[in-house]
């Protein structure tokens, strides 16, 4: 299942310098001047997950594969783009593309490094690109309710449903709020999925500050101050730090870190807040071949999970043998799991949980 982050902010927030570090690469041109990122920068990063790890210790697999995430680098979004100012046409179109957004929003006060507006206020750069964004939506979402507002009234059902969910989105917009925030119908919300807007999008904020402010600064603190609401996902991260990290060793690195009062990498925490933001979750496949990591959603079943294998094991499941990740790991794998009478048989309405270990059986 392919899952693509965009990650979006204004010019000079350290975005090229966060994709660096993710990507472990210098691929993304990053100076200090506006608009140095102008097509996307691309690059595929491993889902960080140590039970990979602990899996792969007891079924001995030829290798292992974890699970990815594709990250792109959008060029730096100004005050007006909405209007094309800027480069903003293109961070348009390219932000449409992505499953989520990742906020970058800078903190660090920073010395030469120039701040388009002149001055670092987090809450100000927040407000421009969410401001932003919303009135692209506001300019898509009228264009369609123009379109479908006389077949409506004409008495297509489908045109009036489409028009119902798009004027609350009209609405919603018009007041400055996100499409996140909209209270549809149950029938309105495949409708309104449609729609292609960016404030739809799960967006969750990377804080960018100064390596000094790295274990001090109060989270919740900052989320007030950006009027970010408790389930705001917020993560503090200085990325001119993880940029430096690439070129050490673990041990290096993990002293470099223990010295700046910091007990882990913040692109782990990254990683996983783009997890979340989507509803996520993984589940494995352990045998001697490889043992591998899947990504599927959050209520999936599983037919649905054998699926994201291929597409022949959803269509003729049979059933899922299913061990828990922690019964494997304490029977110490699959024949122990079973003699415990821990192996499960589920069926087509089965729920997956995070951490199950599976095996198919399904009709060719």
């Amino acid at each position: 299942m392919a899952l693509q982050i965009g990650i979006v902010g204004l010019p000079n927030v350290g975005k090229s310098t966060l994709f660096n570090a993710l990507t472990k690469t210098r691929g993304a041109q990053a100076a200090n001047y506006p608009f140095c990122t102008i097509d996307p920068n691309i690059g595929i990063v491993e889902v960080p997950d140590e039970r990979l790890q602990a899996l792969a210790a007891i079924a001995k697999p030829r290798k292992v594969v974890p699970a990815a995430i594709e990250f792109v680098d959008i060029a730096g979004l100004v005050k007006g783009a909405s209007t094309g100012e800027g480069l903003g046409n293109a961070f348009l179109s390219h932000i449409r593309e992505v499953d989520a957004i990742c906020h970058v929003v800078r903190v660090f006060a920073g010395g030469d490094v120039i701040h388009v507006d002149g001055s670092v206020d987090p809450k100000r750069d927040r407000d421009t690109i969410e401001t932003e964004l919303i009135l692209a939506d506001l300019q898509s979402i009228t264009k369609r309710v123009e379109k479908i507002r006389k077949p409506a009234q004409l008495g297509d059902k489908e045109k009036k449903l489409e028009l119902s969910a798009a004027q609350t989105m009209q609405t919603l917009l018009s007041a400055g709020r996100t499409a996140r925030e909209a209270v549809l119908l149950p029938e309105e919300i495949p409708v309104a999925a449609q729609f292609g807007l960016l404030t739809m999008k799960p967006m969750f904020y990377a804080a960018n500050v100064a390596e000094t402010d790295l274990s001090t600064l109060d989270p919740d603190a900052l989320k007030t101050s950006m009027g970010l609401t408790p389930s705001d996902q917020l993560i503090l991260i200085s990325a001119k730090i993880e940029e430096d990290l690439q070129d050490l060793s673990p041990e290096e690195s993990a002293e470099f870190l223990a010295a700046l009062g910091v007990s882990s990498s913040g692109l782990d925490r990254l990683i996983h807040a783009a997890y979340a933001a989507l509803g996520y979750q993984t589940y494995f496949t352990a045998g001697p071949d490889e043992v591998r990591a899947w990504t599927i959603r959050k209520g999936d079943t599983a037919p649905r999970a054998a699926g994201v294998i291929h597409t022949d094991f959803e269509r003729g499941f049979i059933r899922a043998e299913t061990i828990s990740y922690e019964d494997f790991i304490r029977y110490d794998g699959e024949a122990g799991a079973r003699m415990a009478g821990k192996m499960r048989s589920e069926g087509k309405t089965y729920v997956v949980q995070d951490g199950d270990v599976m095996l198919f059986r399904f009709n060719v």
